[in-house]
């Protein structure tokens, strides 16, 4: 009898312990099923030919080892040479599963991929240069207010007559038309009677150099250059130190270089400014992708304000860190 009543205790126990088993493991998958979703996403960067994309790729890889760290998404990062590249890459997040895509091109030609990915379903969030796609959402600097901000300050530096070099670079799409634009609207404005000569060039110190090194050749007297890039100054300041010039009395910029901080004090008869277009703005863009997977209201364009840094204030935006 004894040997019975023991058999059954110990298989009322068995059937505790599995029934319990059971339950926490039920308790468990409940848990699972109501937790946040994990979004995956997506950035689409041009490969690393200028600091300021290096900068980009990667802030936005920081932002999104943070958002993954949280369990709040997966990510994959690509970078291309050019527009079929990047189209390619894109076509592998698709298969993927990707469900936003931050997309930072530096040349035309993605419009209809993109296009596609957003007929999917799928939430692109266009950063800096403008793709003409509808439904895109993007995250930009101001790039006409740095037009216009570089005509207000070589006015102030020079006046309102002489000679300015525009230093254009067409193959950058709407960054440099913009820029370029928003310069002559105020130019027109405030200082009519301005000489303006334009040449074509790259966002390059290579290209800087070079082309500068001809415009100086060409030109024997030049009052200031309206330079859209600060790697782009780097190299013409370089060739107006070569070639002996000292008329030239105010160059500008645009990006955030660290080096090119560290030159403005450099030069006493040579302003050198630049606009700020931080390559961390891309965390917004990051920010805006998931706050929209997310069911968020977000405004479909957001315009991050410029900022004139000279050697008056240069100090103020120094970063050690930073990889531009």
């Amino acid at each position: 009898m004894k040997k019975a009543l023991t058999f059954v205790l110990i298989a009322l126990l068995a059937v505790s312990s599995i029934f319990a088993q059971g339950s926490a493991e039920g308790t468990a998958s409940t848990g699972s099923e109501t937790s946040a979703d994990v979004y995956k996403i997506g950035i689409l960067a041009p490969a690393v030919t200028h600091g300021w994309s290096a900068g980009v790729a990667y802030y936005a890889e920081m932002r999104c080892e943070e958002l993954a760290e949280q369990g709040l998404i997966e990510y994959r990062v690509s970078t291309s040479n050019n527009a079929e590249e990047m189209t390619s890459q894109l076509d592998d997040f698709m298969v993927w599963g990707v469900d936003a895509v931050v997309a930072f091109p530096q040349w035309t030609g993605m419009e209809v991929p993109i296009q596609n990915a957003i007929d999917q379903g799928v939430v692109v969030v266009n950063f800096d240069i403008e793709i003409a796609a509808e439904g895109v959402y993007r995250v930009s600097g101001d790039n006409y207010n740095m037009g216009e901000e570089g005509a207000r300050y070589i006015v102030d530096k020079i006046g309102s007559e002489g000679t300015v070099v525009i230093l254009d670079v067409p193959t950058s799409g709407s960054v440099a038309q913009l820029r370029k634009q928003g310069f002559l609207d105020v130019l027109a404005e405030i200082a009519p009677e301005m000489e303006v000569l334009t040449y074509a060039t790259q966002f390059t110190r290579e290209a800087g150099l070079s082309d500068m090194a001809d415009i100086l050749t060409a030109n024997p007297h030049i009052d200031a250059v309206f330079s859209m890039d600060d790697e782009t100054s780097i190299g013409a300041i370089q060739a107006i130190e070569e070639a002996g010039r000292d008329d030239v009395k105010v160059i500008t910029g645009g990006g955030g270089c660290q080096e090119y901080f560290n030159m403005m004090p450099e030069y006493e008869n040579l302003w050198i400014e630049s606009a700020l277009y931080s390559p961390q703005m891309v965390e917004e863009a990051v920010d805006m992708a998931l706050a929209i997977l997310n069911g968020e209201e977000v405004e479909p364009v957001m315009i991050i304000p410029t900022t004139i840094v000279d050697r008056t204030n240069y100090q103020d935006f120094l970063d050690p860190n930073s990889p531009y």
